[in-house]
């Protein structure tokens, strides 16, 4: 077989570099202070060394440390495998990792073998014998096709910004899986809050019903008037709509968590228990500087994002010079099929090589090139959000953590007072000292005391998956 033309192929090939016109990547600086705003009276974290005090950042804490309840890491853990969201993401990695496998492979020529069987009549007139002539050809060859020697970088830059493409998509699931894990703990935890609420509102519910009946049957023997029937039916009624409401958003938050979860859920899983006794970690680390916010997934997806726009700028340059493109073969051809690989006359090779020099485009490289860098500045202003939106949901985070355990011990002692005062006002109210009035008001207010008290615990664990979640965590 003729290998003359084969070797210069692939020493080309392997031998040729090809300059760089790609602009050098520097990260753009972060549009954020190195310090967290911290709100007067409240001590938040202050800018220090990443690993000041060898305390580990949020990045390193795994989600199973973070949420020890097992039943909500059951739920975390199903979600992981079944949501089709998360599916989709870790999909989207695939589409994207065989897309860079394909530009990439451009960089190297393609060999193919080929084969091929022609049998044709000539005419007299062309025959060369003067007679009409019926003839034979078989052919084998082995050759590449249109191989685009990368002098200017230009096919290095389409695969470096495929890689970058790629590895965007992978952050991006990370991010994906961060919300997710995020999403199902605020979900069970809403759950579980609604959940008390409902207990709360049927015994409050059973109270004054009770109550109701038995100032019913006082005044049916005149011992009560007609406005403190209507006045407690009021107070019985108003606690059945609300019992009504939340047994709605029990059956929706137990809907919302199997579409999160992806599956049916284990009833098991679904038993309700107290929100005092779920197991999150609060004591993330504290005096970080706002540097850790680069960790974020959804903050290095624009990054990649950015370099993958860069790169492009490159490949738009390359097309300013001329390309150079190999076509060639080598093998053997016959007019019989037993004499294909026998003769040495048998031989056969093709080499068409082919350059292309742009010379009119009527500014349509130009517009390219221009098309890349805005394209560049895009992805740059993307890149900057992303950070000053993390900046936000952390600063955010970091405020409400105090103001919620300041809120919590408060409404807590809120409850404690009410109920105090609705006891003395039932006392009062036994003695004929106050109305009814009175004491209908003080039942509502414990009531309404007792249902803020559950709505702000449960906003005070979210604030803590809130934060963890800003900062990185959950990925893992």
């Amino acid at each position: 077989m003729n290998t003359k033309l084969l070797l210069p192929l692939c020493l080309a090939a392997t031998t040729l570099t090809a300059c760089s016109l790609e602009p050098a990547y520097v990260r753009p600086t972060a549009p954020v202070t190195t310090q967290w705003p911290v709100a007067s009276g409240i001590g938040t974290t202050t800018s220090t060394a990443p690993d000041s005090g060898g305390q580990p950042r949020t990045t390193d804490i795994g989600w199973r440390s973070m949420f020890r309840s097992p039943k909500l890491q059951s739920l975390i853990e199903e979600s992981l495998a079944n949501n089709r969201d998360l599916r989709i993401a870790t999909l989207n990695i695939e589409v994207a990792r065989n897309t860079w496998r394909i530009q990439r492979s451009d960089l190297l020529p393609s060999i193919n073998a080929s084969g091929s069987f022609t049998r044709q009549e000539l005419s007299k007139s062309t025959s060369g014998t003067g007679n009409k002539e019926i003839t034979s050809t078989y052919t084998a060859n082995i050759g590449t096709t249109a191989y685009e020697l990368d002098l200017f970088g230009r096919v290095r830059s389409l695969s470096n910004r495929a890689i970058n493409q790629y590895l965007a998509t992978e952050e991006g699931r990370k991010a994906a899986q961060t919300s997710l894990i995020a999403e199902v703990a605020n979900a069970y935890l809403t759950y579980l809050a609604d959940v008390e609420l409902l207990r709360l509102t049927e015994s409050t519910l059973r109270t004054r019903q009770d109550a109701y009946d038995l100032i019913k049957r006082s005044y049916d023997l005149g011992a009560k008037s007609r406005l403190d029937v209507a006045q407690s039916a009021t107070l019985a009624e108003s606690a059945r709509a609300s019992r009504a409401q939340y047994q709605r958003q029990v059956e929706q938050d137990k809907n919302a968590l199997t579409l999160l979860v992806g599956k049916e859920i284990d009833p098991k899983l679904l038993e309700p228990q107290r929100l005092t006794d779920v197991q999150v970690l609060d004591t993330l680390p504290a005096g970080i500087p706002s540097v850790v916010l680069l960790d974020r997934p959804d903050v290095r997806q624009a990054e990649y994002a950015l370099k993958a726009e860069n790169a492009n700028i490159g490949a738009a340059r390359a097309l300013f010079f001329p390309s150079i493109s190999l076509t060639g073969s080598t093998g053997f051809a016959s007019a019989s099929l037993s004499d294909l690989f026998v003769t040495r006359s048998s031989g056969i090779w093709s080499f068409a090589p082919q350059i292309t020099l742009p010379i009119f485009q009527s500014g349509r490289l130009r517009a390219n090139l221009k098309l890349a860098e805005t394209n560049r500045d895009i992805a740059v202003a993307k890149y900057e959000k992303a950070i000053q939106t993390a900046f936000r949901e952390v600063s955010d985070a970091l405020v409400a953590r105090a103001t919620y355990t300041e809120q919590l011990h408060a409404q807590r002692a809120l409850v404690t007072e009410s109920d105090q005062a609705r006891t003395i006002t039932k006392a009062r109210y036994d003695h004929g000292i106050d109305s009814y009035f009175a004491l209908l008001d003080a039942q509502r207010s414990l009531f309404e005391a007792q249902q803020n008290e559950i709505l702000i615990h449960q906003q005070t664990l979210a604030n803590l998956i809130d934060l963890y979640k800003a900062l990185g965590g959950g990925w893992q």
